[in-house]
């Protein structure tokens, strides 16, 4: 399931990619599987594990293309491993809701990708994560949650203050708004309620098959209630 739009975040070969924040590298995947250079950094070591076993089964079943290569990189935002302007490209997705000095790791961002390369940044939209508060305390207050709640407008001021030009936005997962909103209503952790397990099931189902009928409801839904916004971001040529 991705969030960002590579259509607006062209990869390719030749391209070197920072997959911030990768989690289970769903984006990670997406960027090699394009020929593209790929490193895939994260706090958690487990995460990376999991990513880097997949890089060597996709290389093994095929699936990655002549001279693209993907590694992994453990980390934090604050400080990255990196030399200044290393990326063509950063995606940093559903990452900096979670980091208590969000500006710093901008700031990071903004040092570690090249003059004139572009950034994908994505935050839980602003009404379906305050639903999702007012919901369920414990949805932001377990260790590792969210911090912060983003406007698009704060969101889009504090990278201009770090130095980005401010580019296209668009929401993303409209389908998914309403699953979080049942399992903040019947508990974040009850993963076996019916109604919560059904609509998992859907998702799955929607994800698996994509059908065109969810295709075009989730397209409608995107710009009303789309669980995540996607910033894109670039930084001045030098």
């Amino acid at each position: 399931m991705l969030t960002v739009d590579f259509a607006r975040l062209p990869v390719g070969p030749g391209v070197r990619v920072l997959d911030l924040g990768c989690g289970g590298g769903r984006h990670a995947f997406e960027v090699l599987r394009r020929g593209a250079d790929v490193v895939a950094f994260d706090m958690d070591q487990g995460e990376l594990d999991g990513v880097a076993a997949m890089f060597a089964a996709m290389d093994k079943a095929g699936e990655v293309p002549d001279g693209a290569t993907g590694e992994t990189v453990q980390g934090t935002a604050l400080d990255m491993p990196f030399e200044d302007g290393s990326f063509d490209r950063v995606i940093a997705a559903e990452v900096l809701e979670h980091i208590p000095d969000d500006m710093s790791a901008m700031r990071e961002i903004f040092r570690v990708l090249k003059p004139g390369g572009t950034a994908a940044v994505t935050v839980p939209s602003f009404l379906p994560e305050r639903i999702c508060w007012a919901l369920d305390e414990d949805y932001h207050t377990a260790p590792g949650g969210h911090v912060r709640i983003y406007t698009l407008a704060e969101l889009s001021a504090k990278l201009k203050a770090t130095g980005f030009v401010i580019g296209p936005h668009h929401h993303a997962h409209g389908l998914h708004a309403p699953y979080w909103w049942i399992k903040c209503a019947v508990g974040v952790d009850n993963d076996d309620h019916p109604l919560a397990k059904a609509y998992h099931e859907l998702l799955v189902w929607d994800i698996m098959k994509r059908p065109a009928a969810t295709r075009v409801a989730e397209a409608l839904l995107n710009p009303l209630i789309g669980k995540s916004v996607v910033l894109y971001v670039r930084k001045p040529a030098a």
